[in-house]
C-alpha cells in the first residue's frame, strides 16, 4: 500500500516545477497527459469549469491559471500559438475536482492536490456566496457525482437510454412525492432538451445532490446487480431524503421556486467575465 502511494505521489512530483521565486507550479499539458485526457479540447473544458469554480471561491483566476502560450512547429518551418497554463496547486486541485471521477488517476490526483486547509475555508466561504454562486457550486459537484451514479447503474445492468431514464425517474419519484422527471420539467415550464437540474435553486440542488451521492454509495456498498434493485434503491433513497426534509420542517422540492436564469446562462456570464478585457 505504501509503495502504491509513493508511486502515485511520484507521478505528480515528476511534473512539478519550481520557478525562480521558489513557487511550485504544474503545466496544464503535462497534467493533461497524466490525467489521461487524449484531446486538449476536452481537457480545456475541465480547465474552464475549474476557472469558474476559482472565481466562485472569490480567488483571482489569473493568479492560479497563468497563460504562458508558446509557439510550436507544425511542419515546413511554420509555427502556431499553443495555449498553455502554469497552474498553482490550487488550480490543479480545482481541475481534478472537476475531472472525470471514474478514472482511477483522478482519485489519486484529488488526494495529491487536496488542500486540506482549504476545506474549512471553503465551508466558511459557502455561507458568504450569493444564491447563484451557490447554485453553480453545487451543480458542479452534481455533475461529478452523477458520473459515479451512472457507472453504478451500468454495473447493475442498466444499459439503454430508456433504462437509465427509468432509473432516474425512480429517484425523482421518491424525492418528489411521485412526480417523474417529465412532471417536474413541466411544472418548471421547461422545453425538451432543457435539464431539470439547471433550473433548480441551491436548496433543491442540495437535496438532489444528497439523493445522488447516497444512492451511489448504497448501490456500491450492497453490490446492486440488477436494474430492478437499482431502481428500488434510487426510489428508496429519494423517499428517505424527502422524509428528512419533512421532519426538518423544510419545503418540499416540488414547491421550491424555479430560478429565472439557468445554470448554463450563469456559466456563460461567468466565462464572459473571465475573458481578458481588450485595451
Amino acid at each position: 500500500m505504501e509503495n502504491l502511494e509513493l508511486q502515485q505521489q511520484k507521478l505528480f512530483d515528476d511534473i512539478r516545477h519550481v520557478d525562480e521565486n521558489g513557487q511550485e507550479y504544474w503545466l496544464a499539458r503535462e497534467l493533461q497527459n497524466i490525467l489521461q485526457y487524449k484531446e486538449w479540447r476536452n481537457f480545456q473544458k475541465v480547465i474552464s469549469t475549474a476557472q469558474i469554480a476559482c472565481k466562485i471561491s472569490q480567488q483571482d483566476v489569473s493568479n492560479h491559471f497563468v497563460e504562458v502560450n508558446k509557439m510550436v512547429a507544425i511542419g515546413s518551418g511554420a509555427k502556431r500559438k499553443q495555449i498553455e497554463y502554469k497552474l498553482t496547486r490550487y488550480a490543479c486541485y480545482l481541475i481534478v475536482m472537476n475531472g472525470d471521477p471514474r478514472k482511477e488517476v483522478i482519485a489519486w490526483a484529488q488526494t495529491y492536490f487536496a488542500v486540506k486547509t482549504r476545506k474549512q475555508e471553503l465551508a466558511e466561504l459557502y455561507d458568504q456566496l450569493t444564491e447563484n454562486e451557490k447554485r453553480l457550486f453545487i451543480r458542479g459537484d452534481i455533475k461529478q457525482k452523477n458520473m459515479l451514479l451512472a457507472e453504478a447503474a451500468h454495473k447493475a445492468g442498466i444499459i439503454t437510454s430508456l433504462e437509465y431514464a427509468t432509473f432516474q425517474d425512480a429517484g425523482y419519484r421518491g424525492l418528489y412525492g411521485g412526480l417523474t422527471a417529465r412532471d417536474i420539467a413541466d411544472s418548471k415550464g421547461l422545453t425538451n432538451g432543457e435539464e431539470i437540474l439547471d433550473y433548480m435553486g441551491s436548496e433543491e440542488l442540495a437535496a438532489n445532490l444528497f439523493r445522488i451521492t447516497q444512492t451511489e454509495a448504497k448501490m456500491r456498498r450492497e453490490g446492486t446487480d440488477t436494474p430492478a434493485k437499482a431502481n428500488a434503491a434510487h426510489y428508496q433513497i429519494g423517499q428517505i431524503v424527502r422524509k428528512a426534509i419533512e421532519e426538518a420542517g423544510g419545503t418540499m422540492p416540488e414547491d421550491l421556486p424555479t430560478p429565472d436564469k439557468s445554470i448554463k446562462e450563469l456559466e456563460a456570464e461567468t466565462r464572459k467575465q473571465l475573458k481578458p478585457k481588450k485595451d
